[in-house]
């Protein structure tokens, strides 16, 4: 084997810190020896003579000439103060209100979220962004916006998402006027329908023609039901009545595109059997045809897409999320039912989305195409962006490009497709054209409402049109100019807002470049001061400063006034003690600091102390001379714990104490843990305590040491006459203390004899092992609690012996009934073993049996009285018994004895009769208790197994049966198995099934109608039923299977919708404007009385 090569890494060095205080030790020596102090003394003990360090990568405490460590490298920074990021420094400031200014006069404003308002926000950007309906609330006259809140507030939000400079208008003033509440999603058709509804009666007062019938110009059409005749032709006299119509609200499920859908909603609809029509020119019932048909259509064309269903058997909302087509160009020409000449092309101007699966919440967002510049904007709400010429963008992952007449559209993966044509009947409108055009479709899951607006003819505006296809012109609808100016006031209360906006904008700014010159100016202060803050030569004049006060100055951007007060003693000058708290300051860099910071006190170069300096010089002599004493007492004391004292005056003393002592190290004076050396062995009567007792271990030390310690101990604690008693080595331990402990050694002594006799008398019971029991003999019933402390009591020793145990009569007293004097508990199980019988479970049973022997012998020890006891015999059934039944209680089975090893011909039914007698009624009524009491349970843990085989492991089913070991430390984790996973949940009796359901969901991911709950065997139906009710307590063990019927959702979706019922969202606009029947004047007149 080699030989390890030693380690030489710090051969000859010295420690430079030894080194110096070493130097500075006998400095203090010397000075303390000749009374003088001389400039090499200060020098060194000051550490002036230490050079100037650069580059340390912390500030030396020990060197006053180091100025490192206090700023930052050139281009670091730190995490606060003045050196951390400029980017930080201006977050600080807030926000700037530069950042939401608008990127351009082209780009549209977007509108606040208020909670849950993006459906309102959506809707009123598509009306914004309508440049006719614009112009019509921009035309109303001040006189009528005064009166009418809603219009007033409706053409300011307009005005702003005008001229506005920010990027986002504040839609708050709109919807506190309609009263609506900002926590709950509504639904956006609905809006758009009841605010319709308002703003005509709002308008209505109008006397500007533009403005007054906005509305109905641009939104209103015409439909009819007709109902036909099969036999005569003729229609209904109601087929003639034109129903208004602001959109058309057309079914998505099964059907895949607006053209489908437009064909199911004219779709002709035969009446036969039992639902005939009645015909007033026929004069009977007979078959006939129901249809809708469109007599009008308006400028703009709504259609809204019923993607939410209701369900009847959970009386719940779903949302339809199947993707729906839909085209860039519309034709509805061949719709309308009399046809015209110019055809009627209307183009895609809005879609409004639904965002989510779930039909009661969500978020909705708006793509809008600019009229005049024909680019396609995505508005959600603050935020608004480009999407280019096409709706969902000419990025989107999701676009692709298929002929629709050679294939079938693929909607779960295109959002635009190519198209020849438009719709079923698209050759029959091809053919009135010269050259085929192409005509995009686009696809979407969460499309909500599409808006298409009438293509203008050559050389006039969009109109609405009728059946006989005449354009009327109307005032509303006529405009020639690019875009229309903001009425004065509305005008001028938009550039108000403009310029307060720029106004802050600019005092952001101005704040920002003063707070970055002030950081830029002091970084540059704090580095040329400290550049200059070196003494260069030993005859250069310098001051003292804190260097508390000094990394403060280097640190804050505001720094205080100079405060040495931290480094000057009580003479005023600077102690040696404080070297290590205070830096030597060049004169020019201190004239710097001090002429623009002012403070002090001025400490210069000879404000030294030389009182400190000698009062540390006469502290280091007295700890240099403890120390020497101490090391000689040191010899002492680890003599007289080994036994080998001197030959001369003894005294006692504390033996942990002493051991204690000798551990401390680098003691320099005399410590708190000094004091009370003969404490621990001095008595309550001022004697030696004897050494029997506990912690009064002692050792015997001669005269010098003792003198030693008890000076200590008293510098520790003046006056402590309790720790410091004498006791000479011949001092007698306290008679009174040494009787107690005699009396308690002879009580121990007798106790020990007792349990000993206890564990020889009852030696099977004392050991856990069962009696065989015979036929015909009497045995004893002890409750097996009584018993278990027993032998805790019996086995236990020293200070974890238990409690003294309950008296026999007690515990037998417990065990009857008070109204009939009869036994509470069942007697025990018997099993047949190798041909004897046992006690089947007596760990478990709540009764042991024992011998005539060991009941005498209890009651004799124990107090009890020997005919009080519960009597047991055992005997064949069929054998005559001694006693009548009313004398001896059968138990409440027939016992089955069967041998576990060999099944002998004596194995045969037994039973046991107990005296007194079983009570049957207060058991049964006990048990009633404990059940209520059992199932009012609160916060307790219960084990889900979710099983993913056909059957579960038998381990689950018996654990479903008997409940989880009560005292067993089970994680509350989902746990994996072998066939799946477990977790604890935390419930309560009153617990419903469905929120147990939702926490499975939560937990496992099942969707809680595919959740198939087992209790063993037992199915777990329903949703409204209480756990206590269905018999399920603290521990069982359920388990659930998934059945995957129903499709995968979020569990949020639920929650959401679970939260919306709770919030009453049933009511919809309920107790808001928009559901207000009240007439346009009131609410301008109550709305005045607000103001």
């Amino acid at each position: 084997m080699g030989h390890q090569r030693p380690n030489t890494r710090s051969k000859g060095k010295r420690n430079r810190g030894d080194d110096c205080a070493d130097v500075a030790a006998e400095i203090y020596r010397n000075v303390l020896s000749t009374r003088q102090v001389t400039k090499d003394d200060v020098n060194q003990l000051y550490m002036i003579w230490k050079p100037a360090c650069q580059g340390c990568r912390i500030n030396t405490k020990d060197n006053p000439n180091c100025f490192c460590g206090l700023i930052p490298p050139q281009n670091g920074n730190r995490k606060s103060g003045l050196w951390q990021k400029t980017s930080e420094v201006v977050n600080a400031l807030g926000s700037d209100p530069s950042d939401d200014c608008r990127a351009s006069p082209e780009t549209p404003a977007g509108l606040t979220n208020l909670g849950a308002t993006c459906y309102a926000n959506s809707i009123l950007q598509c009306l914004y962004m309508n440049k006719s309906f614009r112009e019509g609330v921009f035309s109303i006259e001040p006189d009528v916006l005064k009166q009418q809140p809603v219009l007033d507030q409706l053409a300011r939000l307009f005005a702003k998402l005008h001229l506005y400079k920010m990027a986002f208008v504040d839609s708050a003033p709109f919807i506190q006027t309609l009263e609506l509440d900002n926590g709950v999603q509504q639904d956006g058709h609905e809006f758009l329908t009841l605010l319709f509804s308002l703003l005509e009666r709002c308008l209505s007062r109008s006397s500007v023609l533009k403005a007054r019938t906005i509305v109905q110009d641009l939104f209103r059409g015409g439909v009819s039901h007709v109902t036909m005749c099969s036999k005569c032709g003729n229609e209904s006299e109601a087929s003639s009545k034109i129903e208004d119509f602001y959109e058309l609200e057309l079914n998505v499920k099964g059907l895949k595109s607006l053209d489908e859908s437009l064909d199911d909603y004219l779709s002709v609809e035969e009446l036969q059997g039992d639902n005939q029509y009645y015909c007033d020119s026929c004069a009977t019932r007979v078959d006939a045809t129901r249809s809708i048909k469109l007599r009008s259509l308006p400028a703009v064309l709504n259609f809204q897409l019923k993607r939410c269903i209701f369900l009847p058997n959970t009386t719940t909302r779903k949302k339809i999320s199947s993707a729906f087509c839909f085209p860039e160009e519309l034709n509805m020409t061949q719709r309308i039912s009399e046809h015209f000449q110019s055809e009627l092309i209307y183009d895609l101007s809005a879609i409004l989305i639904h965002k989510g699966s779930a039909a009661n919440s969500g978020h909705y967002v708006a793509h809008i195409k600019n009229e005049n510049t024909q680019q396609w904007w995505e508005f959600d709400d603050e935020h608004v962006s480009n999407l280019g010429c096409q709706p969902f963008g000419k990025g989107s992952s999701h676009s692709a490009v298929k002929p629709s007449q050679t294939e079938q559209l693929d909607h779960s993966s295109s959002d635009v497709i190519i198209e020849n044509g438009n719709g079923p009947d698209a050759g029959e409108r091809q053919a009135s054209k010269t050259d085929a055009t192409e005509v995009k479709t686009f696809s979407s899951c969460d499309a909500y409402m599409l808006m298409y607006v009438l293509r203008r003819p050559k050389n006039c505006d969009k109109m609405p049109i009728d059946s006989s296809g005449y354009i009327e012109e109307k005032e509303a609808c006529t405009s020639s100019e690019v875009d229309s100016h903001l009425p004065p006031h509305l005008y001028e209360e938009v550039e108000k807002l403009n310029d307060s906006y720029v106004d802050s904008c600019e005092q952001y700014k101005m704040k920002k470049e003063s707070e970055v010159n002030c950081i830029t100016e002091r970084r540059l202060e704090v580095r040329s001061i400290l550049s200059k803050a070196a003494v260069q030569s030993p005859a250069e004049f310098y001051f003292w400063i804190s260097m508390d006060w000094l990394r403060l100055w280097a640190d804050n951007i505001v720094p205080s006034i100079i405060d040495n007060s931290s480094i000057q003693c009580t003479h005023g000058k600077v102690p040696v003690s404080k070297i290590g708290s205070m830096k030597r300051l060049s004169s020019e860099a201190w004239t710097m600091l001090f002429s623009k910071y002012g403070g002090g006190p001025v400490l210069a170069k000879d404000d030294y102390c030389v009182d400190c300096l000698f009062g540390v010089a006469q502290s280091m002599a007295l700890a240099d001379n403890y120390r020497d004493r101490r090391t000689l007492m040191k010899e002492f004391a680890e003599a007289a714990l080994a036994g080998d004292c001197v030959d001369e005056k003894l005294y006692y003393i504390s033996k942990p104490w002493l051991q204690q002592w000798l551990r401390r190290k680098n003691v320099d004076s005399p410590c708190e843990a000094d004091a009370g050396p003969t404490a621990s062995i001095r008595c309550p009567h001022g004697q030696l305590m004897p050494e029997q007792a506990s912690g009064a271990r002692r050792v015997l030390i001669p005269e010098t040491l003792w003198n030693f310690t008890r000076e200590i101990a008293m510098a520790v604690k003046p006056g402590d006459s309790v720790g410091c008693s004498t006791f000479f080595s011949d001092s007698e331990p306290c008679t009174q203390c040494s009787i107690q402990l005699t009396e308690v050694a002879c009580l121990e002594d007798t106790l020990r004899e007792f349990k000993l006799k206890q564990r020889q008398s009852h030696e099977k019971l004392a050991m856990g092992k069962g009696i065989p029991i015979l036929p015909g003999i009497r045995y004893y019933l002890l409750p097996s609690s009584w018993l278990s402390k027993w032998k805790s009591y019996s086995n236990a020793s020293g200070k974890n012996a238990p409690a003294e145990l309950e008296t026999l009569d007690d515990v037998i007293g417990f065990l009857m009934c008070e109204k009939h004097s009869r036994l509470l508990e069942r007697p025990p199980d018997l099993a047949c073993k190798r041909g004897s019988i046992f006690q089947k479970s007596p760990a478990t049973d709540t009764l042991t049996i024992i011998t005539d022997d060991d009941w005498k012998l209890f009651c004799e020890d124990w107090g009890g009285t020997a005919a009080k006891g519960i009597t047991a015999e055992i005997d064949f059934l069929g054998n005559d018994f001694v006693g009548s039944s009313e004398d001896m209680a059968i138990s409440e089975e027939h016992m089955n004895l069967n041998d576990e090893s060999n099944i002998g011909p004596e194995s045969r039914r037994f039973i046991i009769k107990i005296s007194p007698e079983v009570c049957e009624e207060c058991i049964a009524e006990r048990k009633i208790c404990e059940l209520k009491r059992k199932l009012n349970y609160s916060d307790e843990d219960i084990c889900v197994c979710f099983i993913r085989g056909k059957e579960p492991p038998k381990s689950v089913l018996e654990a479903s049966v008997n409940s989880l070991e009560p005292n067993r430390r089970t994680s509350k984790r989902s746990r994996k198995t072998a066939f799946g996973n477990s977790v604890k949940l935390n419930v309560s009796g009153s617990t419903s099934v469905y929120q147990l359901k939702m926490m499975i969901w939560e937990a496992f991911g099942i969707v809680k109608e595919n959740q198939v709950l087992h209790k063993g065997s037992l199915v777990i139906d329903g949703e409204s039923a209480c756990l206590a009710d269905l018999n399920i307590f603290p521990g069982d063990v359920l388990w659930v299977t998934d059945s995957e019927i129903h499709e995968h959702r979020d569990i949020a979706d639920e929650l959401s919708g679970q939260k919306m019922e709770e919030r009453k969202t049933e009511e919809g606009f309920r107790g808001t404007l928009l559901s207000s029947s009240l007439s346009s004047q009131f609410v301008s007149e109550a709305s005045a009385c607000l103001n």
